[in-house]
């Protein structure tokens, strides 16, 4: 099956090159266009487009995909069928019309339809995830699934650690659906929930909330995203590592019941807790 594939992230990399080694053609990657990030505002290009140019596959970057000239490149391509996963921007039509879609979405549809899936799970203390293969609808991530595998989620796992199983689960997934041509079963509405976006609010670690409920924010916002502690001072203190305090935690570094153990001070580098306060000279007060 020769295919258009539509992604972003560094998830949608490795679903990308799971579909680039099947034998289903890519015959063109979208992407979303360079931006500026980082300290020193660098024009990057998505992971998806640095995977895009190693694999040798002909690359489109538009600002707006609905665009003429965007659709027109796409239709150049003559796919059988558009593939979609982690792209970050909304599909609608008339390539919803035009296209049969197939859109890898890492979660065990309904439950946490939206943009920040894993974050979400993570959040919330789910015990499993998993990811499902639907035909993308106009709704938000509303379609019918050919294909959803479960995965169990770690107490230790961060974002980091179960994106990797994921992705690799997702690209397995998606090439089975291609291959072997599932039928699509429409979703039920019971355990509906949506995953919002990560906002600043989402960051922050509220001290009176439960300490292991704010341990689980942390490890669903790393390595990419990181949560944030309000100090005593006006500052922000970003967290990378915590663990709810056992017996012998240094109670200068304990905030409600939950012991920092990794952190980056605002314009600094991450650094161990203990270092960060030393150099301080003090405990931390939000």
């Amino acid at each position: 099956m020769r295919t258009v594939y539509l992604g972003t992230s560094d998830f949608a990399v490795a679903v990308l090159d799971r579909l680039a080694a099947s034998e289903h053609e890519v015959g063109l990657v979208v992407t979303r266009p360079d931006r500026r990030k980082g300290r020193g505002q660098r024009t990057s290009p998505p992971p998806v487009a640095d995977a895009a140019r190693t694999l040798g596959v002909a690359l489109l970057q538009p600002v707006d995909l609905h665009a003429p000239e965007a659709l027109e490149a796409i239709a150049a391509a003559a796919p059988d069928a558009l593939v979609v996963c982690a792209y970050g921007a909304l599909i609608r039509e008339p390539l919803l019309s035009d296209y049969e879609i197939f859109n890898v979405h890492p979660s065990l549809l309904p439950r946490w339809r939206g943009a920040a899936p894993l974050e979400r799970a993570l959040m919330a203390g789910d015990a499993q995830t998993g990811v499902a293969i639907m035909r993308l609808t106009a709704g938000l991530d509303a379609g019918p699934v050919c294909l959803q595998q479960r995965e169990a989620i770690a107490d230790d796992d961060d974002y980091g650690t179960l994106a990797a199983r994921l992705q690799e689960l997702g690209g397995d997934l998606l090439v089975r659906a291609l291959s072997e041509r599932p039928p699509f079963i429409e979703q039920s509405e019971e355990g509906l929930t949506y995953a919002e976006k990560i906002g600043p609010q989402d960051r922050l670690l509220d001290p009176a909330a439960p300490a292991a409920q704010r341990e689980r924010v942390v490890r669903a916002l790393r390595p990419h995203i990181g949560a944030r502690l309000e100090l005593g001072d006006g500052e922000f203190l970003g967290v990378w590592d915590a663990r709810v305090a056992v017996q012998d935690a240094d109670p200068r570094l304990v905030v409600a019941g939950l012991e920092l153990l990794e952190v980056q001070p605002a314009g600094g580098k991450r650094m161990a807790a203990e270092a960060w306060l030393r150099g301080r000279g003090g405990a931390v007060t939000p």
